[in-house]
């Protein structure tokens, strides 16, 4: 069957790259690098064994963040390589890491993709990052003698019906995998269900909340808040925005300020491509917009910031008295609201948060989180910002959910020490 798949592949391919560069016509990064997706770049070099982390795209990038961190910290003999797929994720993974590690476009999963990578990579052992799982990256690895961890893993129902449908496929698939480090005991049996060996399976929990913000971080919170006034007018941060968004935001910020005059709008879009598009919405609304990427603290005559810098997603949240999380005003599915809760700030989604089930509904018992839809948005935001008192117990709830469900990232370091321990 996977003979098949990788044929499919191949005849696939001229369509492949011309989506790639249609997508390079608005960010020119997808059109970069193109050999790297074919495995050629310069060889790792050196003797030093590689442990090697692929995390998709930028949410992935940020969650496996404080992993590579502890890897970095624990391996000091090893060598670090870090693939993502998407340009995002990439400029994430340089702004955290810089050379620290080795960071190259992950190869397709194409038969002679992989193994030039694996050739000029050699890794000792794979952590695929949720549920990133490819067919030939998986054989070709463990031909290799490399251990396939997959980590932080998650499996929604939707996904578990798709690799149903490809017995042949996916059965193989995962009886070459190591070990499967699940979030949730649902998870885990739904890739038992596909077949993967109750041996390789081991419920960890999510290391998204491992998410302490650091003593340096604090102190960048500290001076961004105070360059940002927040003791004198509130800040509504709206993080990783997608199109269709910007609008509803915009309109339920114009209701906000009918009530709070001075508030100020944080406005991140989660794809830097859009930076320059949402800045001229704004403007063209008749708000007066500052860069972020200036470096100019906005002063009492600024509307709205925007947010058009890569990897400050999390200092930019701490400046909040709430965020809105984006992609959940749209069906693409939310993105991660533990960064927001970790510095005791309320938060606030719209409807669709289907990549955050169990998180958002943790965060909504516990009193943390308001999910609301667009018609009660600028209403719920205006209410929130005129009692600071429920804001500090939402903000509390939500560092107690938090702190209560951290530890993912210990179980998995101790994981990761079994699957290099020699023998």
């Amino acid at each position: 069957m996977r003979f098949l798949y990788s044929a499919l592949l191949y005849l696939l391919l001229p369509g492949l790259l011309l989506r790639l560069l249609w997508r390079s016509r608005r960010a020119p990064d997808y059109r970069r690098r193109i050999l790297e997706r074919f495995g050629h770049f310069p060889a790792a070099g050196g003797h030093m064994p590689v442990i090697w982390v692929h995390a998709v795209s930028v949410g992935e990038a940020l969650a496996a963040a404080p992993l590579v961190e502890k890897l970095l910290e624990d391996y000091p003999d090893c060598r670090l390589a870090v693939t993502t797929t998407t340009p995002t994720g990439s400029a994430q993974v340089k702004a955290r890491f810089g050379d620290r590690v080795l960071h190259v476009y992950a190869p397709w999963d194409l038969p002679g993709s992989i193994k030039r990578f694996l050739r000029r990579v050699r890794p000792r052992l794979l952590l695929l990052m949720e549920t990133e799982l490819w067919p030939n990256t998986v054989h070709y690895c463990h031909a290799a003698g490399c251990r396939v961890v997959v980590a932080n893993a998650r499996m929604s129902e939707r996904s578990a019906r798709g690799y149903a449908r490809f017995p042949g496929l996916t059965g193989p698939m995962l009886g070459k995998i190591n070990r499967v480090a699940c979030q949730s005991g649902a998870d885990g049996q739904r890739f038992l269900s596909l077949g993967l060996r109750p041996a390789a399976l081991q419920i960890t929990g999510s290391i998204k909340f491992d998410v302490s913000p650091s003593a340096e971080m604090r102190i960048q919170s500290l001076q961004l808040r105070e360059e940002y006034g927040t003791d004198s007018r509130p800040v509504l941060v709206a993080a990783s925005t997608h199109p269709g968004e910007d609008e509803q935001v915009l309109a339920a910020f114009a209701r906000v300020r009918e009530v709070i005059e001075n508030c100020l709008l944080l406005l991140v879009p989660r794809h830097p491509e859009r930076f320059s598009d949402v800045g001229e919405l704004c403007e063209g609304a008749g708000w007066r917009v500052r860069r972020r990427s200036s470096a100019t603290p906005p002063g009492p005559d600024v509307d709205i910031v925007l947010g058009d810098t890569m990897g400050e997603l999390a200092l930019l949240q701490s400046v909040g008295s709430i965020v809105l999380v984006g992609g959940s005003l749209v069906p693409h599915g939310g993105h991660n609201p533990l960064e927001a809760a970790a510095w005791g700030i309320p938060v606030v989604c719209g409807p669709h948060m289907f990549n955050f089930l169990e998180i958002t509904g943790m965060l909504v018992d516990a009193g943390a989180m308001l999910q609301v839809d667009q018609d009660e948005l600028a209403d719920e935001l205006s209410g929130l910002l005129r009692d600071p008192d429920r804001c500090l117990r939402m903000g509390a709830a939500g560092q107690g959910v938090v702190k209560n469900n951290a530890g993912a990232l210990e179980r998995l370091q101790i994981l990761v020490a079994e699957e290099l321990a020699p023998g």
